[in-house]
């Protein structure tokens, strides 16, 4: 295994899809909204992932994401994407997508869902993929939504594959994380959280950064978790991590993630609707939202 590999670390914000009224992408919406996370601090820029609801995206409209990211970042931060989809065939497909575009440090690759597979064909899905490119993969284990947890010792077997670099755990299961971490010690394997309110705990077990969604919104704040850790500010650190708690408990407004492009609305950031069939927020939920912004003194 190569000691020098690529690690996913840092805030990496799950940047949402911006899109006009008419369903279509809003690549000039999609340009602001890169700018200001990446003024904000970030670490590195995620484009197509769940929260970018890669579910409701043609390849062409992939690749063009893919193709705009790149473009705007020139370089300023590393890029990841998602390349989720049932069938192992399929996410090879959009591997090879991110290839063919370029400049992409990461690929992040969602279990299967719908079906049930033991960790045998977990494993066998995840490293045929990784066999398909050259292209490093964090492996994303969302249990909550999939059903299809990557147990630790599957974890740690795959990170033995010289291009399989990380895991982004979203099972908001701290034990399930610090599990990881330790299946995984000294295979130079990064960890990254996905859950929000869960960074400065996970950074403490050894955690080597997030992909937060609330990055969009609040990406100084949410940058501020990790830096101030890596300083050596933990009391600041989890100070900001409870500054930032209200925002992600106010994803429960609304269908995820209209709660983030409602927030992006209000801070001026107009990134249009989700794609149906998620709707809006209802205006006693917009109000709330407002209110939470205003709290944090976001607008």
């Amino acid at each position: 295994m190569d000691k020098k590999r690529f690690i996913p670390k840092g805030i990496l914000p799950a940047m949402i899809t911006p899109r006009k009224s008419d369903g279509n992408l809003n690549l000039p919406a999609l340009r602001q909204l890169i700018d200001y996370m990446i003024d904000g601090g970030v670490h590195g820029i995620f484009a197509v992932a769940t929260t970018g609801e890669f579910y409701a995206l043609t390849h062409e409209e992939y690749r063009l994401m893919l193709e705009t990211t790149i473009d705007q970042v020139k370089g300023r931060v590393p890029v990841y994407c998602g390349a989720n989809a049932i069938s192992t065939r399929e996410s090879i497909e959009l591997v090879h997508i991110a290839e063919d575009v370029g400049g992409i440090s990461a690929i992040s690759v969602l279990t299967p869902f719908f079906i049930s597979l033991s960790q045998d064909e977990l494993y066998n899905h995840f490293a045929s993929i990784a066999h398909e490119t050259k292209l490093n993969i964090v492996l994303y284990d969302n249990a909550p939504k999939t059903h299809l947890p990557i147990k630790p010792m599957t974890v740690s077997k795959l990170a033995d594959i010289d291009n399989i670099v990380g895991i982004k755990d979203s099972t908001g299961d701290l034990t399930n994380t610090a599990q990881i971490i330790e299946a995984t010690k000294g295979k130079h394997f990064g960890v990254i959280m996905g859950r929000d309110s869960l960074i400065a705990a996970a950074l403490i077990y050894g955690a080597t950064g997030a992909v937060a969604a609330t990055a969009n919104v609040a990406p100084r704040l949410v940058s501020g978790i990790y830096d101030k850790y890596m300083a050596g500010d933990i009391q600041g650190a989890v100070e900001d991590q409870y500054t930032l708690l209200p925002l992600r408990t106010a994803f429960g407004l609304g269908s995820f993630p209209s709660v983030i492009k409602e927030a992006l609305r209000l801070i001026g950031i107009d990134c249009g609707p989700c794609a149906l069939p998620t709707g809006p927020l209802s205006e006693e939920d917009k109000n709330q939202l407002k209110k939470v912004l205003q709290g944090m003194k976001l607008i």
